[in-house]
């Protein structure tokens, strides 16, 4: 009996260290932490379905994020499939040039953490998948805090590891547009 009561109070021990260690690891900054901020209420209104994309629905909540995870030589994300051209599912216009852009275009649009309020507007970046890679420029943000609205399509809110693309960049690299969702790596050129 003595045995079986020191494990156990080995056991409880040891998942109080652990648990610690991981409370204190998740909270130090720069090891790529990023933790949902809030919900948005959600509002269905004209959502337009080229790419058949998620539409908000009345009253469902949807996790909203200011952060992205650390930007690396490597970046792993979930690339979407986005048209920027005009009454496309894209929304309004680019946010970093206020204009639209053919679906022919290598153009992407990055959640809000890797955004970074506009920081990258313009550049490029390299996009690999499939064995294949290509560079294309940052044009707008894939809004991680607000949605569900006109500006927005009235789809909800990215999520915090999106490079949102062109049709273009999917034909690029060899990916089957009706997937429509594809684990990538990002860099920086």
């Amino acid at each position: 009996m003595a045995t079986v009561r020191a494990l156990a109070t080995m056991a409880v021990f040891l998942l109080a260290v652990l648990s610690t260690s991981h409370i204190a690891s998740s909270l130090r900054p720069g090891l790529g932490v990023c933790h949902a901020s809030g919900y948005l209420p959600g509002k269905s209104g004209n959502c337009e379905k080229s790419n058949d994309p998620d539409c908000c629905e009345d009253g469902k909540r949807y996790l909203q994020y200011h952060c992205s995870p650390p930007v690396t030589a490597a970046t792993k994300a979930v690339l979407t499939l986005n048209s920027f051209e005009k009454a496309k599912d894209g929304g309004g216009p680019s946010e970093c040039d206020n204009s639209y852009h053919s679906d022919k275009e290598l153009v992407v649009a990055l959640s809000t953490g890797w955004f970074k309020n506009m920081a990258r507007c313009g550049h490029h970046i390299k996009i690999t998948a499939n064995g294949r890679s290509v560079h294309a420029k940052v044009v707008d943000e894939c809004d991680s805090v607000y949605g569900c609205d006109d500006d927005h399509n009235f789809e909800p809110p990215c999520d915090n590891n999106i490079v949102d693309a062109s049709p273009a960049v999917w034909d690029a690299l060899g990916l089957d547009q009706n997937i429509g969702m594809e684990g990538i790596t990002w860099s920086e050129d």
